[in-house]
């Protein structure tokens, strides 16, 4: 089994700032990939001051970059850019999330970078992608949620859409930008030749949608928001407990509900035959709902797990954070990691996804203070220690010698 990671030795040049291109770059990171994440000069990403800080840093900030390297550099300036595409010549992979044109407006663009190094694999995060008639629109990940269709479904019906409680647009699309990085390479190991992938943050929200838009061709229909149940699957909500807290029952499968309703003492549902499969227990969706109500009513949420495990029923508690910190299962599975901070204190972490049995991914280095990296980096590309001073001197680069 290898340490190093599946990606070991892929250079991935980094322009990205707060979720999307960075989240991207990360996960590339945590499977062994070299990542040089360039950030302006002073205050570096915004991402370091974002939620909770310690000692004012984000702990967002450990997540999002850890396995990276930094490197302060003022994009504005023509001797950054200039560096920039000498780090692109060398690179397997350049992530960017700027709106469009920005690359472009410093000679940066896919046509220029690609010249130079034709197997570069050039991926773009945008809210509307590259092209069509909104592409120079600015868009975060809560527009794109929106604009996909998500934040309609997502809420008690009649209310006000809600959002959900991540940035949950940003990261599909990192995930989508993976995907394509992966695949681009798999093209270029047969063609030598690299590419550009275009994500747009609504587009691979929208290709999470499931069955929306066929749905409204077909019949017209328009789905509206269903709180906690699964529409046009059935049993699936969460039900209300004597404890006061929820338990999420999802009994939609056929010989499923049939075991649950046996569990609930109801068998006669779950020996209907009108039952039997999911389109009828649609059109009965409320009175199986009261039915399950009516028993989770009477026992608490501990109560009607035990109960559903011992019936293989698929079934769950809302988690919080502090569930999920103290729930052995994470910990079995390395999803809760512990680093060590520099200054020696213990700060928790989600692990590495997916598990891979020969290559895992890992832990390799805390993400970087501000320009941690930036000599180094810039002596890899030939820049001797003079120039690297006047660069600093200039305000172009920062970061410690």
């Amino acid at each position: 089994m290898s340490s190093a990671g599946p990606l070991a030795g892929l250079k991935v040049v980094e322009l990205g700032q707060l979720i999307a291109g960075p989240f991207a770059a990360k996960t590339l990171a945590d499977f062994g990939a070299e990542v040089v994440k360039i950030e302006p000069p002073g205050l570096g990403d915004p991402l370091r001051k974002w939620r909770l800080l310690k000692d004012g840093t984000s702990v967002w900030w450990q997540v999002q970059s850890r396995n990276k390297r930094s490197l302060a550099l003022d994009l504005k300036e023509t001797e950054a850019q200039d560096i920039v595409r000498r780090l692109a010549a060398e690179a397997d992979v350049l992530i960017e999330n700027f709106r469009p044109g920005a690359m472009e407006g410093w000679g940066l663009g896919p046509d220029a970078l690609l010249a130079l190094n034709p197997r570069l694999i050039m991926l773009r995060i945008s809210g509307y992608g590259q092209t069509g008639p909104y592409r120079d629109r600015p868009g975060f990940g809560v527009v794109a949620e929106a604009m996909s269709g998500l934040r309609h479904l997502t809420g008690e019906p009649g209310r006000v859409p809600v959002r959900v409680g991540v940035s949950i647009g940003d990261t599909l699309a990192a995930l989508h930008g993976v995907i394509g990085v992966l695949m681009a390479l798999h093209h270029r190991q047969a063609t030598g030749q690299g590419q550009v992938v275009d994500v747009a943050l609504y587009e691979a929200v929208f290709n999470c949608m499931e069955s929306l838009l066929p749905e409204y061709s077909a019949f017209g229909a328009v789905r509206g928001p269903a709180g906690s149940a699964l529409p046009g699957i059935a049993p699936s909500n969460a039900y209300a407990c004597a404890d006061g807290g929820y338990a999420l029952v999802a009994g939609n499968g056929d010989s499923i509900f049939k075991r649950l309703m046996t569990a609930i003492g109801r068998d006669d549902l779950g020996q209907d035959p009108a039952l039997a499969d999911n389109t009828g227990r649609v059109a009965r969706v409320a009175e199986i709902d009261a039915a399950i109500g009516e028993w989770t009513a009477r026992h608490s949420v501990a109560e009607v797990l035990e109960v559903l495990a011992v019936a293989s029923v698929p079934a769950g508690r809302i988690y919080t954070v502090a569930d999920i910190a103290a729930d052995p299962h994470y910990r079995a599975r390395g999803m809760i990691d512990e680093v060590q901070m520099d200054d020696g204190t213990r700060l928790a972490v989600p692990g590495i996804v997916p598990k891979l049995s020969r290559t895992p991914g890992g832990h390799r280095r805390n993400a970087p203070a501000l320009g941690q990296d930036t000599d180094a980096v810039l002596r890899e590309i030939g820049l001797s220690p003079a120039q690297i001073a006047a660069l600093r001197d200039r305000g172009i680069v920062s970061g410690h010698p």
